[in-house]
């Protein structure tokens, strides 16, 4: 993941240095993509206190990803284009989040046998920064479909925003049913945790464009919560007496002969927030394209030739 990841930023400046002298954000062609659908799909990876790699665990940190504990994601979202720099995108996101210790290489962390998966769905309100772009307009592209490979457009931004997201920490009994956790209060709490959380996303994406109507992208995002029990685990492990007799068999899974898993003992790192990962792949369709031949009339498009996409 370290080397796609620093392949992927190498490959983001070399096509920025190439963009940055190109014909820029040309208020002609930006405006004719104001309004946007875009569809993604990709992958996901949880970044809290179960599972992980081997060492000790890394908060925020691209080292802790364990690869089998990989979940998918659906993405649909509304991009409205506001300025030749800036980006607004409102998206709904559905995913599921995954960890197991039994993945872990890390020896105490595979002791402590602890596991769970959640559906996530989160709305996300972000704003983009297209950093970098080559955006050609003009004469050259004045015959339809006379589009060179070399030249399609792309964009390169950055973003952040705000978003909620609900989830809802589920682990397998020993039948192979899945319980939901969140009401069974593992660590003994006086009340259940909210099954919502803030998030704020951050990440950085490529688009280029394939037609008039369509472009298709990568994008990398880290998101933080404000919560720290989206795997259900958080503190140190509850005293069994006060456990109801479904939450004392996932508070603790680990082998009853361990003291290290004791009541009183630490079970999870309170300290720091869970957070997930997103690679997603995105497609976008050009809504504002219909409007074209209105809008060719209004920006006297005739003497510049044909817009490209």
């Amino acid at each position: 993941m370290k080397k796609v990841t620093v392949f992927f930023f190498f490959s983001l400046f070399l096509f920025s240095l190439r963009g940055q002298h190109a014909n820029f954000n040309s208020q002609r062609n930006w405006s004719l993509h104001k309004k946007e659908l875009q569809i993604g799909i990709g992958a996901t990876q949880f970044n809290g206190d179960l599972g992980g790699a081997e060492g000790i665990g890394r908060d925020y940190s691209l080292k802790d990803i364990n690869w089998p504990s990989t979940g998918v994601a659906f993405w649909l979202g509304y991009r409205q284009r506001f300025h030749p720099y800036f980006a607004t995108t409102t998206s709904l996101c559905v995913f599921n989040l995954k960890g197991a210790d039994s993945l872990s290489a890390n020896a105490n962390r595979n002791a402590r046998n602890l596991h769970f998966r959640s559906l996530g769905v989160e709305i996300q309100q972000r704003i983009e920064w297209i950093f970098a772009a080559n955006e050609k307009f003009g004469s050259t592209y004045n015959l339809p479909g006379n589009y060179s490979k070399k030249n399609r457009s792309q964009q390169y931004y950055v973003y952040g925003g705000i978003g909620l997201c609900y989830f809802n920490p589920r682990a397998m009994d020993a039948d192979g049913n899945w319980t939901s956790l969140r009401k069974l209060r593992t660590e003994g709490q006086s009340k259940a945790y909210s099954p919502v959380t803030l998030t704020m996303p951050a990440g950085i994406g490529f688009r280029m464009g394939l037609s008039r109507m369509w472009r298709v992208g990568i994008e990398l995002a880290y998101v933080k919560t404000f919560t720290d029990y989206m795997d259900d685990v958080s503190t140190l492990y509850a005293d069994p007496s006060d456990l109801s007799p479904d939450a004392q068999q996932f508070a603790n899974m680990a082998d009853p002969g361990d003291a290290t898993f004791a009541p009183g003992q630490q079970r999870g790192d309170s300290d720091q927030k869970d957070a997930y990962y997103h690679m997603n792949v995105v497609f976008t369709r050009n809504l504002t394209y219909k409007d074209y031949g209105k809008q060719r009339k209004k920006l006297n498009l005739k003497s510049m030739g044909r817009y490209k996409v």
